[in-house]
């Protein structure tokens, strides 16, 4: 057994958000039988290590939140205190309102023909309770479900900068605000469009997909600690759509939503591609959205040997692979640093749809276990 199979097993005893391999055991000269049944173990517990760390994830988030955000009746985070129901009627709302909820504000997702509404949950009722109580008049009725980023930034590292390209296609995001002046930005959260770490370098690494891309982002986070909600989601979609964007990376996951399902159905069927990546919870997760959307371009991350992540999620379906780790993008300020997530391919697979087209990136897409339709963009980043 090699060290590299130690280093990519033992990954799973770390928690997924943190995105880094452990050290190395202090004693690997054990019996070939010893060996093996510590790597059986290892990787036996690998989803339930995945797993706890989602729960642990999604637990932290509440605990900083100050109170903007709860675990909704599924155990997933949302907006705490309000509920979103897809293309109200004035029947629903009313009966809603007769049941104690209150109207935040009604609106329609510009440009996508999709109606939505929010309500304030009913004073001293909690989340969970709430959306029992509103199913009642309402069945579709949701959380303003959270979404979270699926890649990690470690510490920086000097690498050498790229030369400016031509002018490429125009590659939509939605993620955290970007540090790069040159990039058209709008936000759709407080303190929104705001520079992020994780936001900078996916607007990178559509740059290396498609050289001289046109980025245009959507900060979904901001500086609020209930950022990445399903409907500042699908507003972003809209405004993306109203900008003309073709094509569009989300590397975010969460659970499924009606708003959100609604909203990329629309979007699709106005022209839109739009491509996700699967997350790092682990095969064993749920499926992850909007990846598992029909129709979105789902993708996993693989490693320097090609490798599909040991902690990739998984979607209801899977399109592509494309390198997600073994390479540094920049930061918020502009430091190199190594990366490592599905959140990582996502924008690398977005960037050559948009510049040569599906049917190209197929014949370009090599053949592998666990890659989809193939992988694609190996050369795209340095140190590759």
């Amino acid at each position: 057994m090699t060290r590299h199979l130690f280093v990519l097993l033992l990954a799973a005893a770390a928690p997924a958000s943190a995105q880094l391999l452990p050290a190395l055991p202090p004693r690997i000269g054990a019996l070939p039988g010893q060996v093996l049944g510590a790597v059986d173990r290892v990787a036996d517990a690998a989803p339930r290590t995945l797993a706890a760390a989602r729960i642990d994830r999604i637990a932290a988030l509440v605990r900083s939140s100050g109170g903007r955000v709860v675990r909704d009746d599924r155990g997933d985070a949302a907006v705490a205190g309000e509920v979103v129901l897809t293309d109200p009627t004035d029947a629903a709302l009313a009966a809603l309102t007769r049941d104690g909820f209150r109207l935040i504000e009604r609106e329609e997702v510009e440009g996508l023909g999709v109606g939505y509404a929010r309500l304030a949950v009913p004073a001293g009722l909690r989340l969970d309770r709430a959306l029992a109580r509103a199913r009642r008049q309402a069945p579709s009725i949701a959380a303003d479900v959270i979404h979270f980023e699926s890649g990690r930034l470690a510490a920086s590292i000097a690498m050498p900068s790229s030369p400016p390209a031509a002018a490429g296609p125009m590659v939509g995001m939605i993620d955290g605000g970007v540090a790069d002046a040159g990039v058209r930005q709008q936000g759709f959260a407080g303190g929104a469009p705001r520079p992020s770490d994780h936001g900078s370098a996916i607007a990178w690494l559509i740059g290396r997909g498609a050289p001289g891309a046109r980025v245009v982002a959507a900060d979904v986070y901001g500086s609020d600690p209930a950022g990445g909600g399903a409907v500042a989601i699908a507003r972003a979609i809209g405004w993306l759509v109203r900008s003309g964007v073709g094509t569009v990376s989300i590397s975010l996951v969460g659970p499924p939503n009606p708003l959100l399902a609604r909203v990329v159905a629309a979007a699709q069927a106005r022209g839109m591609t739009i491509v996700a990546a699967v997350g790092n919870d682990g095969p064993a997760a749920p499926p992850a959205y909007p990846a598992s959307y029909p129709g979105v371009v789902a993708v996993t991350g693989v490693d320097a040997r090609g490798r599909v992540l040991i902690e990739a999620g998984r979607a209801s379906h899977l399109d592509y692979a494309a390198p997600d780790t073994g390479f540094a993008a920049p930061d918020a300020r502009g430091r190199m640093r190594p990366v490592r997530g599905t959140s990582f391919a996502a924008p690398l697979i977005a960037a050559r749809l948009a510049a040569v087209g599906r049917a190209r990136v197929d014949a370009e897409a090599a053949a592998g276990r666990g890659y989809g339709r193939g992988l694609v963009c190996g050369a795209c980043v340095p140190g590759r």
